[in-house]
């Protein structure tokens, strides 16, 4: 797919991701490139505790950082997010925009997810920040990383995440019509219920085995709604 550059220069609507072609993997390496050295490792390791030292001495006691997965995340409010991204892009050469996602957290906050990376040192940043429930606004990042375009309007429509002063902000992928959120965790699977699933691999969904065992509802229907044999 089309890279996407990193200073917002394409189309609104263009690719969401801004990936090479296909003999490149996300971090820049060529597939056919032997695995990286001792010492190449450890020099990764030496420039992202660099970066890390950077973001906190900019952001101080504004930014938690920790280390998931041999990737640094930062972790600020939202009032703070726009500067975070910026940071990264201009001060910390994360130039090249990866994506960006929701996460449902339970009961009264949705987690939002952006995954950037600097093509010079092949360093990766996963900054994050955290909108309530009942006020689920966050500015938009597309006036940083213009590939963010399509990645907010697919979390807005299954989070219901709203990104502020987006340019477009209309669903990406759901049909017209279609009510609610389906990503939450609290979205209620009625297909599960309303007619018989394909595969029917889930407890109850079957129809088959021992006549006398009791029905269950399917996973993602509330014990609740709607009654275990429909």
């Amino acid at each position: 797919m089309t890279a996407t550059p990193p200073n917002g220069q394409n189309d609104p609507d263009a690719t969401p991701h801004g990936q090479g072609d296909s003999t490149t993997t996300p971090t820049g390496r060529d597939n056919s490139d032997p695995a990286p050295t001792d010492t190449e490792t450890a020099e990764a390791e030496t420039a992202q505790g660099a970066v890390t030292a950077r973001i906190s001495a900019y952001f101080g006691d504004r930014v938690d950082i920790s280390e998931s997965y041999g990737d640094t995340t930062a972790d600020v409010a939202p009032a703070d997010w726009i500067a975070l991204l910026t940071y990264a892009r201009d001060d910390l050469g994360h130039a090249f925009f990866d994506w960006l996602t929701g996460v449902d957290e339970p009961p009264d906050a949705f987690l939002v997810v952006a995954h950037v990376y600097n093509p010079e040192t092949g360093g990766r940043l996963l900054l994050r920040t955290r909108v309530p429930k009942d006020h689920p606004h966050l500015p938009t990042a597309v006036g940083v990383y213009r590939g963010a375009n399509w990645h907010e309007r697919e979390t807005y429509e299954m989070f219901g995440v709203i990104f502020d002063d987006h340019p477009n902000l209309v669903p990406l992928l759901l049909p017209d019509g279609f009510e609610g959120h389906p990503l939450r965790k609290d979205f209620i699977l009625a297909a599960r219920v309303a007619k018989p699933w394909p595969g029917a691999k889930e407890p109850g969904e079957s129809g088959h085995g021992s006549p006398s065992r009791r029905k269950t509802l399917p996973p993602g229907v509330p014990a609740d709604w709607g009654p275990p044999d429909a």
